[in-house]
């Protein structure tokens, strides 16, 4: 799907709806706006069920504040109009209560965005609105000034967020990056202090675009076609589990040799499609097409270990915490966790972008799975699904680990019992 050419009341109920299905809103709570070039704002309406929401329930709202549709308009439009006035490039508003972000407004805080290289980039400024009664002019004035500062995501005292951009679904993954930014601070605070990311970490990622280049294939084979289509399914199968974020996530695949499929960089992991799938062979990619930044780690992972047929990174916030902190990840928590992950090295901040050959080198059958720090957990496989498995299983293993926290010691298996779980299983 192209989101650019649905209208503005489409593109307002799809991303209400995907704000909705992953929690980050109540039925109740939250507003999103479009600005139309002729100065009509779209919002979403007061008092609807927005899990519900249809294009019909969009309000049309003219320059002169009257306005068309079936519903009144959100009785936060005061703070969309004076945002809009403040900042002419922001032609797009998002406003919810994710839990992790409103945790941080109650707090009277805000999270640290350079926990990984994207995330800074992505929700850029950050700014602080103080309290004011919600609808009110004077909240209004507290937000506005906020960005016209230059924030783009701007955290409002004891009660949400606000983030505005060129474009609705550039909006909603600035909101959505945020909130991954505060689900993983707060994991990550759990387990100790936590390691961010300088200016200087940050631009290692930006210089990680390495010209390719290009070449036009004679023809998709039906291999190639079936794994187009597999990778997407599994990267769309991350996004709903929650394993991914829009702006988060990297799957390739192994066609034969040194040719092998990955997904595109920038892309919105929900509408993931065979078509923007990229074919890189032996240093080249595929004509017209931008793969991830991580395609030089992939490839030189793919030459050295012709076993591996898939390679999976992602930023589950649960795993992704430990990627942070000091405190190394402990797989021997059930049978699965270990069989599944086995022991899970960290690999030092930046190797990815200078030293492919020492991440490459850090895997083997025994140790498929690896912690990139401050950045993402690292799986590979046999098959697509083996990955993705372990990118499954790795949340899961660590989610039980910061909840055991609360709960009392976390008590390993014992050296006997692995040793049993190596035996039995040939590990």
């Amino acid at each position: 799907m192209d989101f650019a050419y649905l209208s503005p009341p489409r593109q307002l109920t799809e991303i209400i709806s995907r704000i909705y299905q992953q929690r980050l809103t109540t039925t109740s709570g939250g507003n999103l706006s479009i600005l139309d070039e002729n100065g009509d704002i779209w919002i979403t309406p007061a008092a609807i069920d927005k899990g519900a929401l249809t294009p019909e329930d969009i309000v049309r709202v003219r320059p002169d504040h009257s306005y068309e549709g079936r519903h009144k308009p959100s009785s936060e439009l005061p703070f969309h109009r004076q945002i809009y006035e403040a900042r002419p490039d922001i032609r797009a508003i998002v406003h919810a209560h994710p839990p992790g972000l409103v945790a941080f407004s109650i707090a009277h805080l805000a999270p640290n965005t350079a926990i990984n290289p994207q995330s800074q980039a992505i929700c850029g400024q950050v700014g602080y609105a103080a309290y004011a009664l919600p609808g009110s002019e004077l909240l209004g004035t507290y937000i506005a000034d906020a960005f016209a500062d230059g924030a783009n995501a701007v955290l409002l005292e004891n009660h949400g967020v606000v983030t505005g951009g060129p474009d609705l679904l550039q909006t909603f993954q600035c909101f959505e990056t945020f909130e991954f930014c505060a689900q993983i601070n707060i994991r990550a605070s759990a387990l100790g202090a936590f390691h961010t990311l300088s200016d200087e970490q940050v631009q290692l990622f930006q210089r990680a675009a390495t010209p390719m280049p290009e070449f036009t294939p004679s023809l998709h084979t039906s291999q190639e076609l079936e794994l187009r289509l597999q990778i997407c399914e599994f990267v769309q199968r991350a996004y709903e589990r929650q394993l991914m974020i829009s702006t988060g996530g990297t799957v390739s695949a192994r066609v034969k040799g040194n040719r092998f499929l990955i997904t595109p960089y920038g892309f919105d992991r929900k509408y993931a499609t065979p078509e923007g799938i990229v074919l890189i062979d032996d240093g080249q990619r595929e004509a017209g097409k931008t793969p991830s930044r991580a395609v030089q780690l992939h490839a030189q992972i793919y030459r050295d270990h012709p076993e591996i047929n898939c390679i999976m990174s992602a930023q589950p916030p649960n795993a992704t915490a430990y990627s942070i902190v000091q405190q190394g990840f402990d797989t021997r928590i059930i049978p699965e966790s270990y069989i599944v992950l086995r022991e899970m090295p960290v690999a030092p901040y930046g190797l990815q972008y200078q030293q492919p050959e020492a991440i490459s080198a850090m895997i083997s059958t025994s140790t498929p799975v690896i912690l990139l720090r401050n950045d993402a957990v690292l799986t590979t496989g046999t098959t697509i699904l083996e990955a993705f498995d372990r990118i499954e299983v790795a949340e899961f293993s660590a989610q039980a680990l910061i909840q055991a926290l609360s709960i009392g010691d976390f008590v390993p298996m014992s050296e006997e019992k692995i040793s049993d779980l190596k035996r039995r299983f040939s590990l």
